[in-house]
């Protein structure tokens, strides 16, 4: 399956963005979807994840409350929407698709990446 993440860009520390993750190839009907992040000098951390299937929800507790994942069966896409932002969460976003049927935190546990989208937030 190959992703596309796409949304990134620049906003102001409390504002919004929706990044969208399209996967084509194949469905990823069988497979949880996850968001990653990585901020320079820092190593890639798990954001939110979802099973396609049931659609169940998890987070990192740093966007708890903030962030909310979803998915569009009919698009094959998953969103991530990002709301107050911080300064802490600019990085560069990455969707990927889990070997499994369901989203871990564990990035080894995703087969499949997308190119990343940038996320800049100002304070």
């Amino acid at each position: 399956v190959q992703l596309q993440a796409s949304g990134g860009g620049l906003v102001q520390a409390g504002g919004s963005l929706r990044l969208s993750c399209a996967a084509s190839g194949r469905t990823v009907s069988n497979n949880g979807v996850g968001w990653f992040r990585q901020a320079p000098g820092k190593e890639r951390e798990f954001v939110a994840g979802i099973n396609w299937r049931g659609g169940s929800t998890h987070y990192a507790d740093s966007v708890k409350g903030r962030f909310t994942i979803s998915r569009d069966i009919a698009k094959n896409t998953v969103y991530l929407q990002m709301n107050s932002l911080k300064p802490e969460d600019a990085a560069v976003y990455y969707c990927a698709a889990s070997r499994r049927p369901y989203a871990s935190a564990r990035s080894a546990d995703f087969g499949s990446w997308g190119q990343g989208t940038l996320v800049t937030v100002s304070s």
